[in-house]
Parts: C-alpha cells; sequence; structure tokens
C-alpha cells in the first residue's frame, strides 16, 4: 500500500500541515491493516512516549513501526505511542522510563544528560558541519561510547539514534547576524547544561523550559526566542509567535531510543530481535524523512511569515572557542570522548 503525502497527512490527522514529510510516495507497511484491536489480546503491552508532536516524522514512522511490531510477533508485542508530553515532561518521563512507568521514551542527549553526562557530546556548539558528519560521529564511535554510558545508567538504548536536526534561533525582537547579537538575549532552551553553557558564552540569559511549555513562554514574552530544527518549528508552529530565524546550524540534536531494562529483559529474545530490529529500520526511515521536511520547510515558514537570514558561523566558533567553551566541555567529556568527536568534527578545543 503507497500513500501520498495527503493521505499520510489525513492518516496522522493533521491536514492543517501541509509539509509533514516529502512530497515522494512513501510506502508504509501492509502491518496497519492489522488494526489495535490486536492490543487487548497482547502478551506485552508497552509504552512509547516522546515530547514531539503527533504530526512530526517521528512519530508518524513511530506508528508504522508498532504496527509492524504487533504483525510479526502476531500480536504479542503492542507498542502503544504518546506523543507531545501526553505523559509528562522530559525530565517527568525519564524518570518514568527508568522506573518502569513508561517502558520505551526518546530523549535528546542534550537532555539524557542530566543522567548520562556523556550523551550531551553530540551536541557541542558548531561542531558538525553537515548529516554525513554526524552519521560517521553517531553511527560510528561517538555513538558506540555514548551507548555503552547509557547502558551504565542501567537503561536499554537501540542502536540507531533518531534525527531532530540541526537548530536553528528564532527571535520575536531581532535577527541573529552576529555573536553580538546573542549578548543579552533572553532564550528558551531545554533543561541541559551545555545548552546552558554555551549561550552564556555569548553572553545571552539561557532559560531552561521544558518543550511542552515553550509556545506559551514566547507568546507571553517570557522569553524573546528559542531554537529548535525548522521541522519543530513547524510542527509546532512556532512561527505564529517568532518573526525572525537565523539559520545558525549551531548544533545537531537527536533522540536516543531508551527502554526500561527489567520490561526489554521479559521480552523473550526472539521478540526482542524483532522489536529492535524495527525500532532500529524505522529510525533509519525517519533520518530520511526528517533531513527533507528540514530542508524542505524553509519557503513554508517564510510563507507564514518567518524571516530567514543566514549568519556567518566562523564567528560563533570563533567566540566560544575565545570563551574556553570547547575547553571547558573538553575537560568535562575527558581526552577519550573527546577525541572520539574531534576525529569526526577536527579539531574544536
Amino acid at each position: 500500500m503507497t500513500l501520498t503525502r495527503r493521505s499520510l497527512l489525513e492518516r496522522a490527522g493533521a491536514l492543517s500541515l501541509p509539509t509533514l514529510l516529502p512530497a515522494a510516495s512513501i510506502a508504509l507497511p501492509l502491518a496497519l491493516a492489522t488494526g489495535r484491536a490486536s492490543a487487548q489480546s497482547a502478551e506485552f503491552t508497552y509504552k512509547f512516549a516522546n515530547n514531539l508532536p503527533v504530526t512530526h516524522p517521528l512519530n508518524v514512522r513511530a506508528k508504522d513501526m508498532s504496527a509492524a511490531i504487533l504483525a510479526e510477533t502476531k500480536g504479542r508485542v503492542d507498542i502503544q505511542v504518546f506523543p507531545n508530553n501526553q505523559l509528562g515532561s522530559d525530565t517527568d518521563m525519564l524518570s518514568q522510563v527508568r522506573s518502569g512507568g513508561v517502558e520505551f521514551f526518546t530523549l535528546s542527549g542534550l537532555i539524557l544528560s542530566t543522567l548520562v553526562p556523556a550523551a550531551s557530546i553530540s551536541g557541542i556548539g558548531f561542531a558538525f558541519g553537515d548529516y554525513d558528519t554526524v552519521w560517521k560521529a553517531l553511527d560510528g564511535p561517538l555513538g558506540a561510547h555514548v551507548r555503552a554510558q547509557i547502558g551504565k545508567a542501567n537503561l536499554v538504548v537501540m542502536d540507531n539514534i533518531w534525527d531532530n536536526g540541526f537548530r536553528q534561533i528564532t527571535s520575536s525582537s531581532k535577527p541573529i547576524v552576529s555573536p553580538d547579537d546573542l549578548k543579552g538575549f533572553k532564550i528558551r532552551v531545554p533543561v541541559s547544561p551545555l545548552w546552558t553553557s554555551m549561550f552564556k558564552a555569548f553572553d545571552s540569559s539561557p532559560a531552561s523550559i521544558n518543550f511542552n511549555e515553550v509556545y506559551s513562554a514566547l507568546q507571553t514574552k517570557v522569553v524573546e526566542g528559542q531554537e529548535n530544527p525548522l521541522a519543530l518549528i513547524s510542527t509546532a508552529k512556532l512561527y505564529e509567535v517568532q518573526k525572525y530565524c537565523s539559520l545558525t546550524n549551531h548544533m545537531w540534536d537527536g533522540f536516543w531510543f531508551l527502554a526500561n531494562k527489567k520490561a526489554w529483559e521479559k521480552l523473550p529474545a526472539d521478540v526482542r530481535t524483532i522489536v529492535a530490529k524495527h525500532i532500529n529500520a524505522a529510525a533509519l526511515l525517519e533520518r530520511a524523512d526528517t533531513a527533507a521536511l528540514n530542508a524542505s520547510v524553509q519557503k513554508d515558514l517564510a510563507a507564514k511569515g518567518l524571516i530567514f537570514n543566514q549568519p556567518k558561523t566562523d564567528e560563533f566558533r570563533d567566540r566560544l572557542r575565545k570563551a574556553g567553551f570547547y575547553t571547558e566541555w573538553k575537560g568535562k567529556y575527558g581526552d577519550e570522548a573527546w577525541a572520539l568527536l574531534e576525529k569526526a568534527s577536527g579539531k574544536l578545543a
């Protein structure tokens, strides 16, 4: 069964968002025909929580993934998807996946770093210039290092990280053209020390706010701006409360797919193989969807009134270097992890 973009949007219940996925048709697994009726008889009914809108590619692919797992396990495993912080804030859901309140959770490595410090290394400011560099690092030695550290925190993590994209800065007050424009700038950042540290290096005024509160914080001018990938700016409709978007590509961000260890080990080995296979396959499909959406959505956002500019990123990287940002974080991550990062990114500190 092949669905067009419009059909896919109807399925996601998001006809108001015409830019959800690339124009190319996307083949969806026939497992969707199985339906959710099997959930009542499933041997294992697990919850997958995340903080993204239902229309985001991660949730579209997660729904397909769940249907495929239900079909291949012959109804034994039903993974129910709870998007958009339905089960709590990021910090709440991280606690729940550790305690078993939810079985699966996708979380940015930068926020996961509150539990696993090494997880935020992929978000070092201006480390990655393109996707080839990102996947070289995260599908290679750097990703293996981070996964090993996550495992030490008594969580199970899947092999493939999901994409959130390169992050851009939006503002209601002014475009960000140079590092000087960030001085005193009130910007929302996720609850993560690395984000706070980076914007403090620019002499900004960062405020840590969970994503489900971002729209209202911008609307009420608690903060002037925020930073997120274009796909999320679109799906969360942040363009309604922002005027400018500066294409800084200052951080790449992705989501580790985490599992509660006890719940994971309850699954028979052959079932774990099936579940992991479909989760990792869905991650690769979501990467392609998200990259294409981030690349195509700028035109749509401009039509909605967002004003774009393209800063010179070398000036920002130099400012961070002079402020001691890279040296500080090299000391926190340690020489081994930093060497793995610079193997992909080039010299930073």
